[in-house]
């Protein structure tokens, strides 16, 4: 009771504080859902009984307040994936970084402001692989009601999903125990299903129908746990007018390519001749190895239809995706994108307080006595040759906080070193608030047999400037070829395989801010390291917890 006394009295608080903004009030029932999916009858873990989980809209400004009570066997924790968490760092949902998951049979309430955004973004699981069935889409629509591009006739949110027949947690589990990672997925979703193409397809397809001559805002999220993507729809093209909830000049394109944890608004007109139309998606495989692992070579598929064609008319026309491995194609749509920049955003900060080079990729590495399914070698992944280990006893926001001792080392190298292997540590680099760190990323081939990928870089806390990209290794001199004038602005960048990408932000929010690899595969295999921002002038201080966080068990 007292619990929800001062949940209810912190609304009232907020609704007399923002006038011109609203608190949006949601409850998430994470448990268990019987689905029958490929041929077989499973049961997944959902939000609200729904996958994709529910969309949460809201306006710049508002106030989200989310109830999270777990019914589910595995301690989680909900990431608000992008959102700043200005002054509510502890509502991030970093599992070990921000707060401990909380545990099943267990509730928490995340309460944050979102300020300053608007676009797509999303929101989803952070513990094992449960992301794979725990996500939604989140929408900030722009306070003044207009957005920089002609208002659509319409929109049309599209998840794009991973899906395996085996319990996802098993699955992490035994990548872990072989030392391989976990086995690929089974098939691709768009909006929860695989498409009527699948093994057993066609239930609960997603369809979308349209108005011949009207323009439509497709907000395309990646939700798959471990694949980039292609996506096309048969006879449309696209405008992009936004990626990771940040605005961009205006981008024609055919196709969209999207990394995990990505998003991207595009505009479709429907002028094409009426009919049926497939979307599809499959993977771009981006490994530099002559002898490539498998890979889910699925195509996922759904249905555009303008209105008044019968749903079981003539068949859909098919789009041609590009091949599973054009990185001609990929890298033309990830580095031809500029940023829109309007009166009043942010600027390009010329003074950098923080020049650090982060090499990281994967190796192998001799078994360890818990894996037990492990043969002649298992793999690690690193940064800086720092393999992340996640803290078990208290989250590293929590360690800050209270100062607790022996929990985390300041000692993040600024460049990679001469090491021969990577080590395991929970170290993190030390930065003040209001420092300018600019950030290059640069994808290492450490090892033959495993060779290099592209990997989606995930800040928390940030959105980032990406001012420039390239392939082999980065060069001092590039610095001359940085865009300070409209460069892309993101929170999740794909690092081409072998190549470097240069991000730059400022460190404005005082807490522990993970910065990972948003393929799952690689994140407990140790691909990720954390930013510690100290506090800054009030009112620019890390508040105290909130009411009943979650405790480590």
């Amino acid at each position: 009771m007292a619990r929800a006394t001062a949940v209810v009295l912190l609304l009232a608080a907020l609704c007399t504080t923002t006038a011109s903004a609203a608190v949006v009030e949601r409850t998430f029932n994470v448990g268990g859902m019987g689905i029958s999916q490929l041929c077989m009858n499973s049961v997944i873990y959902t939000v609200n009984q729904q996958m994709p989980g529910p969309t949460i809209e809201v306006t710049e400004g508002d106030t989200l307040v989310v109830h999270v009570i777990n019914r589910t066997p595995y301690p989680l924790s909900m990431h608000w994936h992008g959102i700043f968490q200005l002054h509510s760092g502890w509502a991030d949902g970093a599992n070990m970084i921000t707060q401990c998951p909380i545990p099943p049979s267990d509730k928490f309430t995340y309460v944050f402001t979102i300020t300053g955004q608007e676009g797509t973004l999303w929101w989803h699981a952070h513990a094992s692989m449960l992301r794979a069935t725990i996500h939604g889409a989140l929408i900030i629509k722009p306070r003044s009601g207009r957005y920089p591009f002609p208002t659509p006739h319409g929109e049309i949110p599209i998840l794009l999903g991973e899906w395996w027949n085996r319990n996802v947690d098993d699955v992490e589990t035994d990548g872990l125990l072989t030392g391989l990672g976990p086995a690929i997925s089974d098939a691709f979703t768009i909006n929860g299903s695989p498409g009527d193409l699948a093994p057993c397809g066609g239930a609960g397809m997603f369809e979308a129908e349209v108005e011949p001559g009207k323009t439509y805002l497709l907000r395309i999220v990646n939700a798959a746990v471990n694949a980039e993507l292609f996506f096309k729809i048969a006879g449309h093209a696209f405008t992009v007018v936004a990626a990771d909830a940040s605005y961009t000049n205006p981008y024609d394109t055919d196709v969209v390519v999207i990394a995990p944890g990505q998003t991207v608004d595009a505009l479709m007109t429907a002028s094409a001749a009426p009919g049926r139309y497939y979307m599809a998606a499959h993977a771009f495989e981006s490994k530099t190895v002559s002898n490539p692992p498998p890979f889910d070579a699925a195509m996922a598929t759904a249905v555009l239809r303008y209105r008044g064609v019968p749903e079981n008319g003539a068949p859909a026309a098919m789009p041609a995706l590009p091949p599973y491995t054009d990185v001609v194609t990929a890298g033309r749509f990830y580095w031809s994108m500029t940023g829109l920049v309007r009166p009043g955003d942010p600027v390009v900060p010329k003074t950098v307080d923080h020049s650090i080079v982060v090499g990281f990729g994967l190796e192998q590495a001799s078994c360890a006595p818990e894996q037990s399914k492990c043969q002649q070698f298992a793999v690690v992944a690193s940064m800086n040759r720092r393999s992340f280990l996640f803290p078990d006893e208290v989250s590293l926001l929590e360690a800050l906080f209270r100062g607790v001792p022996d929990v985390y080392s300041e000692d993040f190298p600024g460049s990679p070193p001469l090491a021969p292997a990577a080590r395991k540590a929970t170290s993190v680099r030390k930065v003040n608030f209001g420092d300018v760190v600019e950030v290059v990323l640069q994808n290492e081939a450490y090892n033959a047999a495993l060779g290099a990928e592209n990997h989606p870089i995930h800040l928390h806390g940030f959105n980032f400037f990406v001012l420039a990209q390239g392939l082999g290794r980065f060069d001092p001199k590039m610095k001359s070829t940085y865009n300070l004038v409209n460069p892309q602005v993101r929170n999740t960048v794909a690092v081409a395989a072998g190549g470097w990408t240069v991000i730059r932000f400022t460190a404005n929010n005082p807490g522990m801010w993970f910065m990972h690899c948003h393929l799952d595969a690689h994140l407990p295999l140790g691909l990720a390291m954390v930013f510690e921002v100290l506090n800054g002038p009030a009112p620019n201080l890390l508040p105290p917890p909130p009411r009943g966080y979650p405790k480590c068990h």
